[in-house]
């Protein structure tokens, strides 16, 4: 933690422990705030800590330096490659392959993501790209919302300007900006936000929905399986669609193609701006940084995007019975696996929420061989294990206020290749996302006043 977070984190740990009265009235509603703001994911409430996450100016600056270099490296690799080599090389499958023929009618392939990061004890490490649909936008903007409200809040701004992040205004210009490239003429178009009905994050849905129309632009939630083509427009209970916000993985997507018709049907004649398209698909997979990392590919990179990529991501390869370099060693890969188990980290190579991935340094020698199994039968990539940094955090229980030492993800919203806004997931375990148990805190740029 640098100098100027610590000392943010240290005058707001003091007002938890001075300010009675501030941290009783916290007490006392935080919760029910959050019930009435909608912060649930999956029926449970979204944060039950109550400091936000500090971010200093330089770090931030340093984040969106480190991000824009990474973010670059993938541009120039997915152009260099050409389509059929990097299809080839993040193992896109032949579903997938086909949507990638459906012109969106804008140029970027993922104008909305989000990298994924663990703060570490030196620096912090990039796990992984979510190309597809980035979830939490509204959920930390509500977060802040909330936060920016409580007089304990309104107390730590006597001596430390607390700067927010407006993603939802960054995500609304970003659909409107795919709109109008792709030949939009509405001044005010209807944005259809798509999802399956039982999806946990349902609620930051209906969220985006009442921004969006306080915004000026009809919105609505719906499930992919309720859209019609009529009449060369997407409807929705007859309603035409302007711009289909999709928060619907491409994977979901195919498990239910023959039901989803419609969609497709409109993407294919361009009837509709849908965002992000089906082309994000290759730049969602995990095994994007198997790219990035590849040493015989280091010569697309300028010495700035070779720099970040070697101090912010990991080493990554996807899992196959093939020969491979690290460090500038040839391997055998599955032998390396099985010998440096407690390195090293395997995950699926298009899942998300902790999904089937395999920590070895939390498995014995035995397990650790049967999940090698298992990757080599299926689309798995191994990334070097990250060392976490745990941060204690003021967690809010039944009997108030205590500590607990959480692992920090870190994970910048990206709006048209620039950083635009932080997520920030605490958790207790090493699968640092809400899927899987952790919780959601507000993030802020804090400096001294």
């Amino acid at each position: 933690m640098d100098p100027a977070t610590a000392r943010a984190v240290e005058d707001y740990d003091r007002l938890l422990r001075d300010e009675k009265e501030l941290v009783e009235e916290m007490e006392d509603r935080l919760f029910e705030r959050m019930r009435q703001a909608k912060l649930t994911f999956g029926g449970r409430l979204l944060c039950p800590f109550v400091r936000p996450n500090f971010v200093s100016p330089e770090v931030y600056d340093e984040v969106r330096g480190v991000c824009h270099g990474i973010l670059a490296a993938i541009d120039k690799a997915a152009e260099r490659l050409g389509p059929e080599e990097l299809w080839d090389r993040v193992d896109l499958t032949p579903p997938e392959r086909e949507l990638m023929a459906i012109e969106p009618g804008y140029r970027r392939a993922s104008p909305t993501a989000r990298l994924d990061a663990f703060l570490t004890p030196s620096a912090y490490q990039f796990v992984e790209l979510n190309a597809e649909s980035p979830a939490g936008i509204a959920y930390a903007e509500a977060l802040s919302d909330l936060f920016l409200d409580l007089p304990l809040m309104h107390k730590f701004q006597q001596r430390w300007t607390v700067e927010r992040f407006h993603a939802r205004e960054r995500l609304l210009e970003t659909l409107l900006a795919c709109y109008h490239e792709a030949g939009g003429q509405e001044e005010h178009p209807t944005i259809a936000i798509v999802d399956y009905e039982d999806v946990p994050t349902r609620t930051e849905h209906h969220l985006f929905r009442d921004f969006f129309a306080e915004q000026g632009h009809p919105a609505f939630v719906c499930d992919p399986r309720d859209l019609t083509f009529e009449r060369g427009a997407l409807r929705y209970e007859g309603r035409l669609i302007d711009i289909v916000y999709k928060r619907l993985l491409v994977n979901e997507f195919l498990e239910r193609v023959d039901k989803l018709q419609p969609l497709l049907e409109a993407a294919r004649k361009r009837a509709v701006t849908m965002v992000n398209p089906f082309r994000c698909k290759p730049l969602h997979k995990k095994a994007i940084f198997a790219v990035l990392t590849d040493d015989e590919l280091q010569g697309l990179f300028t010495a700035e995007e070779r720099s970040a990529i070697a101090r912010h991501v990991p080493w990554t390869r996807r899992v196959s019975e093939e020969r491979t370099s690290r460090a500038g060693v040839d391997v055998d890969l599955p032998a390396f696996v099985r010998e440096h188990r407690d390195a090293l980290v395997m995950k699926p190579n298009d899942e998300y929420g902790g999904k089937g991935v395999f920590i070895g340094s939390e498995m014995s020698p035995a397990d650790w061989d049967a999940a090698l199994a298992e990757a080599l039968r299926s689309s798995y990539v191994v990334q070097d294990k990250v060392e976490l940094r745990r941060e204690s955090f003021p967690e809010l229980g039944p009997e108030g206020l205590r500590t607990r030492d959480l692992v920090v993800d870190l994970d910048p919203f990206i709006f048209a290749g620039e950083v635009g806004g932080i997520l920030t997931r605490l958790s207790g375990t090493s699968l640092a996302n809400v899927t899987s148990g952790g919780g959601q805190v507000p993030a802020f740029v804090v400096a001294p006043r």
